[in-house]
């Protein structure tokens, strides 16, 4: 599930650029898109699109509402209904961001989970959500297995190879 939180794009003053772009990335990627849906800058109307969206999906990507505006509030909203945070993940895409702009070091994007899901916040602008995307990808699968009870970890042995524990 994709959610883009964008007052323009719910007004229906601006076209959503990003959300496509985010449900193509995953589409690329093995993962069934569910649906998408555009939220206002509110947070409670984020926080309602975040439970609705984690009762069907094992993945929910939001994209905006992630920098130091005034009325960017998808992290707030995103704490308010996860259980628990994955500080790291957010860290891995901030990182990879900085590599194309310092601006990236304002993106206050979280991840968490809520349940069996995984919540992930990526920025509104079309770039910054891919890079922020294709950062958090390589994790995503064995996370999600984690969320599903599937718990077992590859152990890399002496010799490098990896071994099933």
């Amino acid at each position: 599930m994709v959610i883009t939180v964008s007052d323009s794009c719910a007004r229906g003053e601006r076209g959503d650029v990003s959300g496509p772009a985010v449900a193509r990335e995953l589409e690329g990627h093995g993962f069934a898109v569910l649906g998408r849906v555009t939220v206002a800058d509110e947070q409670r109307l984020i926080e309602d699109a975040l439970r609705q969206a984690a009762n069907g999906a094992r993945l929910v990507v939001t994209t905006g509402g992630t920098g130091i505006g005034p009325r960017d509030v998808t992290p707030e909203a995103t704490r308010a209904v996860c259980d628990r945070l994955l500080e790291g993940v957010a860290e891995v895409m901030r990182s990879e961001g900085r590599r194309e702009t310092p601006l990236a070091a304002l993106s206050r994007g979280v991840c968490g989970t809520r349940g069996t899901t995984l919540i992930l916040n990526v920025p509104g602008s079309p770039s910054g959500a891919i890079s922020s995307l294709r950062a958090a990808l390589p994790l995503l699968p064995h996370a999600l297995d984690l969320l599903a009870g599937k718990t077992e970890h590859a152990a890399a042995g002496r010799s490098g190879k990896v071994e099933r524990s």
